[in-house]
């Protein structure tokens, strides 16, 4: 069951879910200890961190695409490693 609420000017959905007894008393744990507020507070940091986690593999895996589609080299290894090592640096 899905509702919106509103919560400081936030849109929201309420779901219910269901949590095996070591994940619960892990969330339980967390929020005992004052890490988060409360248990929606960290399952939502954590799917934004999977969230996070997603986008770095998208694009990685949108490099080793790009890179089996350019073909086979003539560099040495080591100018590939250079060439590679500055473009890593110029795309963060």
């Amino acid at each position: 069951m899905v509702y919106i609420c509103t919560n400081n000017s936030k849109i929201m959905a309420r779901q219910s879910i269901s949590l095996t007894k070591p994940n619960d008393e892990w969330l339980k744990n967390q929020v005992t200890s004052e890490e988060y507020s409360s248990k929606s507070e960290l399952v939502n940091d954590l799917i934004r961190q999977a969230r996070n986690e997603q986008r770095k593999i998208d694009w990685i895996r949108a490099k080793i695409e790009k890179a089996e589609k350019s073909g086979i080299s003539n560099k040495s290894p080591q100018e590939i490693l250079e060439l590679a090592r500055k473009r890593t640096i110029n795309d963060l």
